[in-house]
């Protein structure tokens, strides 16, 4: 009975246009792919640098199982804590201007570690509506007072803020939202944290190594840094490996140490990809050519979709959504991409609210002009 009620479930997911489903690739991450045995030009990866299959990371990796073996066999704080993490911490604190760094195995344990460890009961977290999945349930196992406020809505916080009068306040927000493209108003979020005394929790998975000089994230594009910001960065999209960090204060890098139940219970990632992602860091630090034909490419895009009948959404990042509605209508037409040999993933609820369905574009410095090209034709197509 169980079981049956279990499809039952799913048949309607199916019906509603929400079924989810896995695909396998069988080549590496790169715009052109191999899903299920046949041939994609890809638009659906999160590696906006190229660097996921790069000889120098491969390379890097290799030297690093070599040298330190293929598992932690630990948590950090048993006996699993190993150079290449201590180096790789020291590094990225120092990438993105902060006093320290902590290792975690992926951004969705980070988000969860560094919001339970900072807050609680009597304590108040105020949440952009358009957060990441990752932060919002961050936010509820930390059993602290949740107060969600409209998306860029500075206002409404600011009103949220005057009202909290006791325990600590934390602003958690996507830096770079993963569905939309746009960027969160920084200057103005750190504003009202000065204002009324509060953290700010900066997740910057999909600034970090793109935006700012040099690919230092976010805060470098906005050029703003405070003792206030706890900032998360992912190491598995323009990094092109594996792990995420949270970079901020000592005592608060202390304090996840201590607090932080992703990070204390769970074991260390593998000391060799510490080593190839401290090869990534020089990567993403001498990567302005990449990072500068990625916005030819988004350039490029944003002109050659001009007068389809879909929204292409506000965005200068690699993240350039196109605005279905229809759930079904965005499945068709994800569907029509793959007919061509074009793989573009089609985002629904509860990914994105009710009615929004999407084609999620995201570009990559490995793409080329002919390949963005290729796929403005065949969605022009589509629309006839």
């Amino acid at each position: 009975m169980i079981f049956h009620q279990l499809q039952h479930e799913l048949d309607e997911r199916a019906t509603q246009g929400l079924l989810r489903q896995r695909r396998t690739l069988d080549s590496p991450q790169s715009p052109h792919i191999v899903v299920d045995g046949k041939p994609y030009l890809a638009f659906c990866s999160n590696d906006y640098l190229g660097l996921a299959s790069h000889p120098q990371l491969i390379a890097a990796l290799q030297q690093g199982a070599q040298a330190w073996g293929v598992g932690a066999g630990a948590a950090h704080l048993v006996s699993g804590h190993f150079e290449p993490h201590r180096q790789l911490e020291m590094q990225l604190a120092a990438f993105v201007g902060k006093p320290a760094a902590l290792l975690f195995s992926t951004g969705y344990m980070a988000n969860l570690g560094v919001v339970q460890a900072l807050v609680g009961k009597g304590d108040a977290v105020f949440a952009d509506k358009l957060n990441h999945s990752s932060l919002n349930d961050a936010m509820l196992l930390a059993r602290a007072e949740v107060r969600r406020y409209r998306h860029g809505d500075m206002q409404q916080l600011a009103q949220m803020l005057e009202r909290t009068q006791s325990g600590r306040k934390l602003i958690i927000t996507d830096a770079v939202f993963s569905m939309d493209g746009d960027l969160a108003p920084l200057p103005d979020l750190l504003a009202l944290c000065e204002r009324h005394d509060a953290w700010l929790l900066l997740d910057d998975a999909h600034g970090f190594g793109v935006l700012g000089a040099q690919g230092r994230g976010s805060l470098a594009q906005y050029g703003i840094d405070s003792a206030r910001i706890v900032l998360m960065g992912t190491l598995g999209k323009a990094a092109g490996v594996s792990g995420a960090f949270i970079a901020a204060e000592q005592v608060v890098i202390d304090t996840l140490v201590n607090h932080a139940r992703s990070y204390v219970y769970t074991t260390a990632t593998p000391p060799a990809l510490s080593a190839a992602l401290l090869q990534s860091l020089q990567l993403i630090e001498q990567g302005d050519a990449l990072r500068e034909h990625l916005q030819g490419l988004v350039a490029q895009l944003r002109k050659g979709l001009g007068g389809l009948p879909w929204l292409l959404m506000p965005s200068d990042t690699a993240i350039q959504p196109l605005l279905i509605g229809d759930n079904q209508r965005a499945l068709g037409l994800s569907e029509g991409l793959r007919d061509r040999g074009i793989w573009v993933a089609a985002i629904r609820p509860p990914t994105v609210p009710q009615g929004t369905a999407r084609l999620r574009i995201t570009l990559s410095a490995a793409h080329t002009a002919d390949d963005v090209e290729r796929l403005i034709g065949a969605l022009h197509e589509l629309a006839c």
